[in-house]
């Protein structure tokens, strides 16, 4: 058995090293037809950012909204303000796929820039996102459901596992295949929404309101006065929208080549598309003279207002429902690479930087899951005990990154550098104040709790690096080992009776070591004594030259009195290796596999941990024509 305890290939790349930009065209990569084009990349990577037209304007909206009427009408510079943050945003990630192509974007460029504490932070931020927004994504998408339908509200917390699992199971196919299974939702909402933005914008007439008929406004009395404290914390909401954008320059590996000229391509278009909606539906909030109220949506009086209460009104609604649910798809595209990338830096097992047949990082998809299930039974798949704790590691992530950077022009120094750091440095403002907002106006709502997993999750880095640190001084990694020499070997093979298995596992042995010894594990009582002499009366028939060996047992255990006994025999042997062979059968359907003893696991676990032997697992496959 051989077990790498270095570090990951990383196709001949040493370590902390990037490869430069794409500059031109690239003869096709083996295994491209399993990676992304930039319109795939589109609908697998911006369905968060997508997603958060729905609820991005309503959260602006629900906070002037204390500042009645007079407050809505700074719904429009707020949201040109966060649209302005999104060009800051798109232009500084355009940058950051270019000098980064290997992704990783917060965490590559503060890895290179910041240092490596402050590049874990930033992946931390990254990885509590990410698990938020798959739960986030399905709770709301599930929330649109229920709100339809509501006798199905007592089973949403298994219809979003149900989503969940449908979520995962295309994404383990492969990138692409998510992909092409969610362009179609993702046309479908995109093309409502702009279509709703260009109707309301033009249309002449009567506005239908039935949608918020009949609920309770919740646009405050009497105030008049807009203070800069009210209109940072509906900027610092309004940048919910936000979520999603560095989901691009985190996946830039899973694009075809050129990889980084692609995923530039999505992004701009990722950025224009949400810039645009964004606006026009701010844009509509005004020319309707829109109230957020109770039990609906701002987005469904958009579109009631927009295009009637008819079959485009359900339309929207239908697609907002299922972009919701499917939004989690980001999380699965950017955050097995970002975790493939912590894990070839010794931060997390090296597990997650492994691939399948078709491109995926199948291990970190599975934790994603596994960990998005566990929020999802905790919150009971409310969407509100979760919406609190979202948002606040991304724009720690994008403050990381902005800060970067300005290190990183500052450090190149190329034409027109002053005005790129500029850029960056505003956005890294923008995003720090926004961060310190969201953080402080959401502390009593649960906030509180990704403060503390934050640091938590830097220190869970921190110990596996050391862990990885000092398994590779123990096996020397890095050193030219010594000349290999032939020791004298002992192997011992546990048995308990007389079989073809036996038989096999003392032709291994014999193959392995120069000693071989078979030892049997007895206790006194009748009905077992009989079975011992039996067993010894048969090795005497059966001659097979290798000398069996009977340790007695009390208390019946079996692990350790052979791990005892192995001890001892290194012991008396201090320059041979001694090694346990134990043979196992192993069954042709899974279902025979349950009626085993598991006798050869639990001597493996008594000999690996009181000794230093070596193991060796023998199996014997039982198949349809075994003779």
């Amino acid at each position: 058995m051989s077990i790498d305890m270095g570090k990951p290939s990383t196709a001949g790349q040493a370590p902390g090293t990037e490869e430069p930009p794409d500059t031109g065209v690239r003869a096709p990569v083996a295994g491209d037809r399993h990676r992304l084009t930039a319109l795939q990349g589109l609908a697998a990577l911006s369905l968060d950012a997508m997603a958060s037209v729905a609820y991005g304007p309503e959260s602006i909206v629900l906070v002037l909204a204390a500042a009645g009427a007079y407050g809505m009408g700074f719904t429009l510079p707020v949201t040109l303000a966060i649209a302005a943050l999104l060009a800051v945003l798109v232009a500084s990630y355009r940058q950051v796929i270019a000098a980064f192509p290997d992704g990783g974007g917060s965490y590559a460029v503060a890895k290179r820039h910041l240092g490596r504490r402050t590049s874990l932070v930033a992946a931390a931020s990254l990885i509590l996102d990410y698990v938020l927004n798959v739960a986030v994504s399905v709770t709301a998408g599930v929330a649109a459901l229920t709100s339809a339908f509501p006798e199905l509200y007592g089973e949403r917390v298994w219809i979003c596992l149900g989503v969940l699992v449908l979520v995962t199971a295309v994404n383990l196919r492969g990138v692409v295949e998510s992909a092409k299974a969610f362009l179609v939702p993702t046309a479908v909402f995109v093309g409502s929404i702009l279509a709703m933005v260009v109707v309301g914008l033009f249309r002449d007439g009567p506005v239908s309101y039935a949608s918020a008929a009949g609920h309770a406004s919740a646009l405050g009395e009497g105030a008049t006065a807009v203070g800069a404290l009210l209109l940072l914390k509906a900027f610092a909401a309004g940048c919910s929208a936000l979520t999603g954008v560095e989901a691009v320059a985190n996946a830039v590996p899973s694009f075809r080549a050129p990889a980084a000229r692609r995923a530039q391509r999505t992004e701009v278009a990722l950025g224009a598309l949400l810039g645009v909606m964004l606006i026009g539906l701010s844009i509509l909030i005004g020319r309707f003279h829109l109230q957020p109220v109770e039990g609906v949506t701002v987005l469904a009086q958009l579109a009631d207002a927009s295009f009637g209460h008819n079959a485009a009104f359900y339309v929207v609604q239908f697609a907002t429902m299922v972009l919701l649910a499917l939004a989690a798809n980001t999380s699965f595209g950017g955050l097995p690479v970002l975790m493939s990338l912590l894990a070839r830096d010794n931060h997390l097992p090296h597990v997650f930087a492994l691939k399948a047949d078709r491109q995926v990082h199948r291990h970190g998809v599975v934790w994603l899951a596994l960990v998005s299930a566990l929020l999802l039974v905790f919150s009971g798949g409310d969407t509100n005990t979760l919406v609190p704790l979202f948002a606040i590691g991304v724009f720690i992530g994008f403050t990381i990154c902005q800060v970067g950077m300005v290190r990183h022009w500052y450090g190149e120094r190329p034409r027109g550098w002053q005005a790129k750091a500029a850029l960056n440095g505003f956005g890294a403002l923008l995003t720090g104040v926004s961060a310190v907002v969201v953080t402080a106006t959401k502390s009593t709502e649960g906030a509180w709790l990704i403060v503390v997993a934050l640091p938590l999750l830097v220190l869970g880095f921190e110990k596996i690096h050391r862990a990885y640190t000092e398994i590779g001084e123990r096996l020397e990694l890095g050193r030219i080992p010594q000349a290999p020499h032939r020791s004298r070997s002992v192997v011992v093979v546990p048995v308990s009776g007389l079989s073809r298995l036996t038989g096999q596992a003392l032709n291994a042995a014999s193959s392995l070591g120069d000693d071989v010894l078979a030892v049997t594990v007895t206790h006194p009582a009748p009905e077992d004594h009989q079975t011992t002499e039996a067993l010894k009366r048969d090795w005497e028939l059966w001659k097979p030259g290798v000398e069996l060996i009977e340790l007695s047992s009390e208390t019946r255990s079996l692990g350790r009195p052979l791990a005892a006994y192995v001890r001892k025999l290194a012991q008396a042997h201090p320059d041979a290796q001694v090694t346990v062979l134990i043979p196992e059968t192993e069954p042709a359907h899974l279902w025979q596999r349950l009626l085993q003893n598991q006798r050869g696991s639990v001597v493996a676990h008594a000999v690996r941990r009181d000794t230093d032997a070596v193991i060796c697992r023998l199996r014997f496959r039982i198949t349809a024509d075994t003779r």
